[in-house]
């Protein structure tokens, strides 16, 4: 069978009717009466008779026509109908990153821990998708995300385009599995990012420093709540999000214990801390003023929520602490430095900051067996803050 030239193709001129040129193996030129010229492929799937529309001549030319004929005669082969296949990939093509960071998100909500769904949750929303949200994902090139990544670089936060970057690899893997792109192109930018430079949380450990903190606390004038935060959280050192958004139902003020649930924790397991009698005052004396209420922190704005994430860092500045001195998190730190160097095992103390345990069978011994010792080691904790605060 005769096949088509490309001067046949370039110099078909517009008749009174519509006509085709035959190139063979189903594809055939279709010259309009308004000129169009147009690359159809003819094929049967089904035991049907389809169409499939190539495009236009010269946008595409007798070779590109052929190549997506051939593209189209290899689905064939596998069984599929190259017409259905161009429609799932325009659907894919009309697919947002938004949209497939938003379904990934919401099946991430059961095995996230709360802080770090809402976390993950304003990466998307706040960072990543004002600039590349709305663009289809499939078709998102590595330079593009990196484009903005770069801004928050920019903005110095190298630590938060790390993490965007992660983020954006998990929602790019998770649409692949589900036939929305090809590639995880985050992968693309290996070495692309400064890197991170880590740094410990800002923390006083030396018991004369210690001493004036404390101090610094207990004369500190402001929201009640506030105050038997910053009180707590060195007896404690929970991470700020446990510890305020506590609730009185986790509390048990006659057995000194707060049992805090598996999804409010970081590891997604009970978390058992033992209270000293210092921390059982300071709940005791809060629960006189928000003890009807859910939250042991409620928000000076509504007792429906807990206290902002900014209200004891808030507080910690308003001290004269900066961010360099102190941290909410610092508290953390504080009591791992000090208890280290005290001589207490560091199991016990690992343990008592909630870190995650690799020997599963080792940590369900540690969490059955060690909770005596951990006891006594938050009695002693707490009198030697009472000691630093007294001019130890």
């Amino acid at each position: 069978m005769a096949v088509l030239s490309e001067a046949q193709v370039r110099t078909a001129r517009p008749l009174d009717k519509a006509y085709k040129l035959y190139d063979g193996r189903g594809l055939y030129l279709r010259v309009s009466t308004s000129g169009a010229r147009l690359w159809r492929f003819k094929y049967h799937h089904g035991g049907k008779e389809r169409l499939l529309a190539l495009g236009m001549y010269p946008d595409v030319s007798l070779k590109r026509a052929r190549e997506k004929r051939d593209e189209a005669r290899r689905l064939l082969a596998d069984g599929l109908d190259p017409s259905t296949q161009k429609q799932e990939v325009k659907a894919a093509e009309l697919v947002t990153f938004a949209d497939v960071a938003a379904e990934w998100l919401g099946l991430q909500r059961k095995r996230f821990a709360p802080a770090t769904y809402e976390k993950a949750t304003w990466t998307f929303n706040d960072l990543i998708n004002p600039h590349i949200g709305s663009r289809p994902i499939a078709s998102i090139t590595a330079p593009e995300l990196l484009a903005m990544l770069r801004l928050l670089e920019k903005r110095g936060k190298h630590e938060t385009a790390h993490r965007a970057k992660q983020r954006c690899g998990q929602v790019f893997r998770y649409a692949i599995a589900t036939g929305r792109a090809t590639r995880d192109i985050s992968l693309d930018l290996r070495g692309a990012l400064a890197p991170v430079v880590s740094k410990n949380h800002a923390a006083i450990v030396e018991p004369r420093k210690i001493g004036a903190l404390l101090r610094a606390i207990d004369g500190y004038i402001g929201h009640p709540t506030t105050q038997a935060a910053l009180k707590l959280a060195p007896l404690v050192f929970l991470r700020p999000g446990e510890l305020r958004k506590g609730e009185w139902s986790e509390v048990d003020l006659e057995g000194a214990e707060w049992r805090i649930p598996p999804f409010r924790m970081k590891m997604r397991e009970q978390h058992i801390v033992p209270l000293a009698r210092q921390s059982i005052d300071v709940l005791r004396e809060l629960h006189a003023i928000t003890g009807r209420g859910r939250y042991i922190f409620p928000s000076p704005q509504g007792a429906e929520r807990p206290m902002s994430e900014n209200a004891v860092t808030g507080a910690l500045r308003r001290m004269g602490y900066s961010g360099e001195e102190m941290t909410w998190r610092g508290f953390r730190s504080l009591a791992s430095t000090s208890l280290n160097e005290q001589g207490w095992h560091p199991d016990l103390i690992e343990l008592q900051l909630a870190h995650a345990e690799r020997n599963e069978v080792r940590s369900a011994y540690n969490r059955a067996q060690r909770l005596a010792e951990r006891r006594k080691m938050m009695q002693q904790w707490a009198d030697y803050l009472v000691a630093c605060n007294g001019h130890l």
